[in-house]
């Protein structure tokens, strides 16, 4: 739970899509560095809930490895992948790096859904901006 709770702040968020979602793991060396939850939306689209990756391993690849495998994974079964995430210019620009655009934003998102404000680089997350990819 703590490297969910990195890209998740919230327990209880957490645990509305573990139960359903399908959890992947990356290690290196039987140590975990990255991991992914991600959950059907539809029969075409597959959506990202979760992907954190411990401090100490950050800005190494290894969520971006992750990812690579989970687009050629689902690629097979699904035509769309897409994810939820905050105003954070270095996440968006990771996730837009790897071919996502913007399809929709949700007002006040993390406000009304969490119990408590969420920041991010010392700026409060607000919106939820919605990403979507092509497989």
């Amino acid at each position: 739970m703590d490297i969910l709770l990195i890209g998740d702040e919230q327990e209880n968020m957490v645990q509305k899509y573990l139960s359903s979602g399908i959890l992947y793991a990356l290690y290196e060396k039987d140590i975990l560095k990255s991991v992914c939850v991600i959950l059907p939306e539809n029969s075409n689209t597959i959506e990202i809930k979760n992907l954190a990756t411990y401090p100490k391993f950050q800005n190494q690849g290894h969520a971006s490895i992750l990812l690579e495998f989970i687009f050629k994974k689902c690629k097979k079964t699904y035509n769309f992948i897409t994810l939820g995430t905050g105003e954070n210019e270095k996440t968006l620009n990771f996730y837009k790096k790897r071919g996502f655009i913007e399809f929709s934003r949700v007002k006040d998102f993390f406000i009304k859904n969490y119990d408590h404000p969420i920041f991010e680089n010392g700026i409060q997350l607000k919106d939820m901006i919605y990403l979507k990819k092509e497989l």
